[in-house]
């Protein structure tokens, strides 16, 4: 990968060796997938759902573990419920995704609705940066796509172990964000911030090698990233909680009150506050929430993880 040609606000330069081809042509079912009507990318992606959740052994006990953990008042008849249908949006998630990179998001704006944009304004009229949280929903590439119709916003992901995979994401995020910053370019995100840039951010994962401290995430220890809190910090950005839904085909974006007094002097405390937030956007959506993430894999001292 040529570092002298790629930044954040430009992809890789593709790569083209045979052993990359299984990939271009996964790329191609999605780019042809992408340009399907939006009805039927919805039931296909159901559908595709449905025979996910009956293949995917492995990520399917993931996700029933995760939902134990999160909803222990639920009786097992409404968490297997919950079960089947996010593999239904995770099968939607498919092609919002690839709609989102190569397809057309024409229907998608006519019927999105947004809330609170006034709030960035206000966050904006005293010169600091705005640095909007959410977490790993299957909505999130087109919610951004979207959000960019109003907002130059930037974005900080984890860079992808396939070089074309690392090739599509940041290309196709490229056509709408204003930049994408991987979570190693922290100095240039944080330069981002300091010029009164809007940063997108989703630290729900449990990002192993990183500065991560034990806080809950529906009650439970889950090890979280700090990287909330030290944006801010260096920064002095405001943290604003962005929410965002799919209400049958529509979309619904809501901003969040900026977190007061944030960030405090406790990266624990500032950490626990950001999933707070992230726990409220799950139970407003909770069937478009990525809970095939192990996210409670790592335990604090004694623990045993809940997935073996």
């Amino acid at each position: 990968m040529s570092k002298a040609v790629e930044s954040p606000t430009s992809p890789p330069p593709p790569p083209l060796g045979p052993r990359h081809w299984p990939m271009w042509l996964a790329l191609g079912v999605m780019c042809l997938g992408a340009r399907l009507p939006w009805s039927l990318q919805r039931g296909l992606g159901r559908a595709i759902g449905a025979v996910a959740l009956r293949i995917a052994g492995t990520r399917r006990r993931a996700a029933e573990i995760n939902l134990a953990l999160c909803f222990p008042e639920k009786t097992p008849a409404e968490r297997e419920q919950l079960l089947r249908e996010s593999f239904h949006d995770l099968g939607v998630g498919f092609f919002e995704f690839a709609r989102a990179w190569w397809g057309s998001a024409e229907p998608m704006r006519r019927t999105v609705r947004i809330e609170g944009l006034e709030l960035l304004d206000e966050v904006r009229a005293r010169g600091r940066g705005v640095l909007m949280v959410s977490g790993h929903f299957m909505t999130l590439e087109m919610c951004g796509r979207l959000m960019c119709d109003h907002l130059p916003l930037a974005g900080m992901y984890r860079r992808h172990r396939s070089p074309v995979m690392e090739w599509a994401v940041k290309r196709g995020r490229l056509r709408y964000a204003k930049a994408m910053f991987t979570n190693d370019e922290v100095r240039p995100a944080i330069r981002h911030l300091k010029q009164g840039g809007f940063l997108w951010y989703a630290p729900d994962q449990d990002m192993r090698g990183k500065d991560t401290v034990f806080v809950p995430f529906f009650g439970v220890p889950a090890a979280t990233i700090t990287a909330t809190h030290q944006l801010s910090r260096l920064s002095g950005s405001a943290v604003v909680p962005f929410f965002h839904r799919r209400e049958g085909a529509d979309y619904v974006l809501r901003i969040g009150a900026p977190l007061e007094e944030f960030p405090s002097a406790d990266a624990a405390v500032d950490s626990a506050r950001v999933n707070a937030s992230i726990e409220a956007m799950v139970r407003e959506a909770p069937t478009q929430y990525l809970w095939i993430h192990r996210r409670f894999k790592r335990r604090p001292p004694g623990m045993t993880s809940p997935y073996r």
